[in-house]
């Protein structure tokens, strides 16, 4: 299958050809950037280095995604999911977390409406 065009990086001003949105030394600084002045200030305190460890322990033990196992198919885990979000009132207790694939994760979040809605 042939691979799409490269098209110019998105940082004013840079003439780099990309694959992406950035090249790589622009990628990094929006990066920053956007952890700085666009993310919630409480996704540091909610998600810091604890959660990391907690994260990565619980998908050594759970390498597949969990939705599509019970569906049969052998899915590898990309994002480890709270069924009750920090922010309301969850934690990061072993029983309230689930691995799941990055589409698993993302129909849960859109058929919740707490992600990509209008603003």
């Amino acid at each position: 299958m042939p691979k799409k065009p490269k098209r110019p990086c998105s940082y004013p001003g840079c003439p780099k050809l990309t694959d992406g949105r950035f090249c790589e030394e622009h990628a990094k600084a929006e990066a920053k950037r956007y952890e700085k002045y666009d993310r919630d200030p409480a996704v540091h305190r909610r998600h810091g280095r604890a959660w990391k460890r907690i994260r990565d322990s619980y998908v050594q033990a759970h390498p597949l995604c969990e939705l599509c196992q019970k569906e049969g198919r052998l899915v590898p885990t990309e994002e480890v999911h709270h069924k009750t979000p920090l922010s309301e009132g969850g934690t990061h207790a072993m029983d309230n977390l689930i691995d799941l694939c990055k589409s698993c994760h993302s129909r849960i979040h859109a058929e919740r409406g707490d992600r990509w809605h209008n603003h």
